[in-house]
């Protein structure tokens, strides 16, 4: 991956999103936005582009994704997700036009409720899902659709899933790491943060890993462990 890089971003406006680009312009990158609602994406600054449109409509991907290095999914509609797989009908969309584009690099943003294929969650994990996030089902079961799609027909892309643990925003609480043992629970620009530098780890790819803060004392890099 380039060290100054072109980004298109789906879910830009949301509250990770906004986050993101920020970031991302802050670094030097260039972002690519797909909006509803152009406006939302903030002021005009260098750098920075926002196409109009959804992607629950007819879209030029081909036009969106050219001169892009790599893209963002951090879509998520609750309401409408509980009715229809929509990410799951935009990523089969998107892939394809990824690759007649030729851009390899694709970053998906899920949940820590979401269980990627072939796994489980833990007891913990399916205990919240089934109880006080119950009304995120929905939104769940079209992740996990869009993970086994990604591992049974697009390995040829160097995908990376974050199954992300999203509480609140707020100022940092930390540094995010991939891990397999219990998430944390980060703020929407941590999480922001961790996805920009996911994009640049070689590791990460065709994996489907939550994120936890590193803990005190513990060298940068790998995956961290749960210790509890």
């Amino acid at each position: 991956m380039p060290s100054q890089r072109t980004l298109l971003v789906f879910g830009g406006t949301g509250q990770t999103g906004r986050h993101l680009t920020d970031l991302a312009l802050a670094a030097g990158h260039r972002v690519r936005v797909l909006a509803r609602t152009p406006a939302k994406a903030g002021p005009t600054r260098a750098g920075l582009e926002v196409r109009q449109g959804s992607v629950t409509e007819e879209l030029d991907l081909d036009g969106l994704l050219d001169g892009v290095d790599a893209v963002v999914s951090l879509l998520g509609d609750v309401q409408a997700q509980r009715t229809a797989m929509v990410n799951t009908a935009f990523v089969r969309r998107l892939v394809p036009a990824m690759r007649r584009a030729g851009v390899r690099r694709f970053l998906y943003q899920a949940g820590a409720l979401s269980a990627p294929p072939h796994a489980r969650l833990t007891p913990t994990l399916w205990a919240i899902r089934n109880t006080v996030a119950r009304s995120y089902d929905g939104q769940h079961r079209d992740n996990e659709a869009v993970m086994r799609y990604l591992a049974d027909e697009a390995m040829d892309l160097e995908w990376m899933v974050h199954r992300a643990g999203i509480g609140s925003d707020g100022p940092s609480k930390g540094v995010l790491e991939r891990t397999e043992g219990t998430p944390g629970i980060g703020t929407f620009g941590d999480c922001a943060a961790y996805d920009l530098r996911l994009l640049d780890d070689p590791t990460a790819v065709h994996t489907m890993s939550l994120s936890a803060y590193r803990k005190t004392g513990r060298r940068a890099g790998g995956v961290a462990r749960d210790r509890s």
